[in-house]
């Protein structure tokens, strides 16, 4: 009767543990985008397996094979199990992007829930201790295999909200402008925003929201009669992804910002990043509509022969070579950007309160956007002279110590990070200016190289440099280290460890960039 309590009370721990266990994985699974591959990935990758309490189970075991009584190894046991499930912390409330329990994630706890306790019966028969283990152990297997065992569902779900939303946007025929590249992409749609805001309603999906279902539902959830623009940000996560967010919302006109790095792990090539992110001007100019382009964006095959078929169907933006709009300087002021074109014969000049050279060219593409549209000239530099700034992307804000934060935590590319460190050096010339940063994420095979440039770079623009978990980073450590710079450089394991040292040591005359923030599946490895 004894052991028959015991082994009801181990069932019962290992159900609460397994359920706090997938709750950690199914935050990381989240971010994931719910893919598997990338998941598994990220889990060998970083070895996140767990090691704890499988500890704890074989020392169990060995108890339970030299003749302990089976009830006490019982105890144990459940002892384990409830301590670990206790500490574990909860991704709902202790992370950086905390885990959203959508009607999805919801859907896959469950389900892979399931499919963690269905081996119970097999830890009955065998009552071993070392056969806890491998519950333990198959736990972010089974998570994966819940979802996936849910995928028929979720693929008819998604396609009722896609085909809701289509229809929607269809009948409502708003002007739709689409925006990608590699970066630059979510800062030309908020001053596009601000521009068309000023002249009719208008509509954007809100912060990084690219995807099919974040965009399927923004249009099913705000767009309505009274909006005359819609501003669709589109990210690529692959060849095809860009065309099938325009099958969504299809495109009148587009904007392309950059071809680069960005996400390179996932396309392994520039040309096949170019292939994709001209998918929206093949869209467009399905549309006779006509596309805003980066002049860099055409040094591949596909973009360039795009361009040569369709001569009138681009403006190309740029300061050097045969473009249409030519930034010709662009200069950075304490109140903001003053932005020098020459569009045909007329020049104009732009005056925009951001910070960071390199929203020169953001502002100059959603302005040549604008009047392509229609708007006056004159209109739109009103409009841009009240421009907000753009939340964690170079934006400059005063700290009640008296202090200036550069708030770059959204950025993740290398022309926007040699433009915070100018920033840097602009506003902290005559302060002590601090950098902290972590790198950049998704260089694939470019990721030493950059790193290294970009580190001896910073070494000539702050007086301290705290790097976030060096080891990601060596080649931005040694670039940083070997630029014969007096910079000092610190090592520190967390964005909390930078923070802590910064309340210890800022002064009213500090200048902080803060350089990216790593997401919790980078930096916030779960300790297991």
């Amino acid at each position: 009767m004894l052991d028959i309590l015991a082994l009801v009370f181990t069932l019962i721990a290992f159900a609460g543990f397994t359920a706090r266990r997938l709750i950690t994985y199914l935050h990381i699974f989240q971010q994931e985008e719910y893919d598997g591959p990338r998941f598994l990935h990220w889990l060998f990758a970083r070895r996140v397996f767990d090691k704890k309490a499988s500890a704890l189970l074989f020392l169990c075991g060995l108890l339970w094979f030299f003749g302990l009584p089976s009830f006490i190894i019982s105890f144990v046991t459940v002892i384990s199990f409830v301590m670990f499930t206790v500490i574990e912390k909860d991704p709902r409330k202790d992370s950086k992007k905390k885990l959203a329990m959508t009607d999805r994630a919801k859907r896959v706890f469950f389900a892979s829930l399931a499919f963690c306790l269905l081996p119970i019966g097999l830890f009955v028969l065998m009552p071993m201790p070392w056969v806890w283990i491998i519950g333990v152990q198959a736990v972010p297997f089974l998570l994966v295999l819940g979802n996936l065992s849910l995928q028929p569902y979720e693929d008819a779900v998604q396609n009722r909200f896609w085909k809701e939303a289509h229809e929607k946007l269809i009948t409502l025929s708003p002007t739709v402008i689409g925006i990608t590249g590699s970066y630059g992409k979510t800062s030309v749609k908020h001053i596009l925003a601000h521009i068309l805001a000023s002249a009719a309603p208008t509509l954007a999906t809100p912060g990084s929201v690219n995807t099919p279902m974040g965009i399927s539902r923004i249009i099913r959830e705000q767009l309505d009669e009274r909006i005359k623009y819609f501003i669709v940000e589109m990210g690529a996560y692959g060849p095809g992804s860009i065309a099938r967010l325009c099958k969504l919302a299809p495109p009148n006109h587009g904007i392309i910002t950059a071809i680069g790095h960005a996400h390179y792990e996932r396309f392994k090539s520039l040309e096949a990043v170019a292939e994709t992110k001209f998918e929206l001007a093949q869209s467009a100019l399905s549309r006779e509509g006509k596309v805003i382009a980066h002049e860099k964006t055409f040094k591949f095959n596909t973009s360039s022969d795009m361009r040569t078929n369709h001569p009138d169907s681009f403006i190309v933006c740029g300061s050097e070579g045969a473009v249409d709009l030519k930034v010709v300087d662009i200069k950075q002021k304490s109140d903001g950007l003053e932005i020098k074109t020459l569009w045909g014969e007329k020049s104009s000049t732009l005056k925009i309160p951001l910070f960071g050279l390199h929203h020169g060219m953001n502002a100059a593409m959603a302005y040549a956007m604008a009047v392509t549209l229609g708007l006056d000239p004159d209109d739109v530099r009103i409009a841009l002279k009240s421009t907000p700034q753009i939340p964690h992307r170079l934006e400059v804000k005063k700290t009640p110590k008296g202090s200036l934060i550069i708030d770059d935590a959204y950025n993740s590319n290398p022309a926007g990070f040699y433009s915070a460190l100018d920033l840097l050096d602009f506003i902290g010339a005559k302060k002590r200016s601090i950098l902290i940063t972590p790198g950049i994420v998704e260089l694939g095979k470019a990721h030493d190289e950059v790193h290294r440039q970009v580190g001896e770079y910073a070494a000539g623009k702050c007086d301290i440099c705290l790097v976030v978990q060096p080891d990601r980073i060596p080649t931005f450590v040694t670039g940083f280290e070997n630029a014969g710079r007096p910079a000092q450089l610190l090592k520190v394991d967390s964005f909390d460890e930078a923070q802590k040292w910064l309340a210890e040591n800022m002064t009213p005359d500090d200048v902080i960039l803060l350089e990216n923030d790593l997401p919790d599946l980078y930096e916030r490895v779960p300790k297991l």
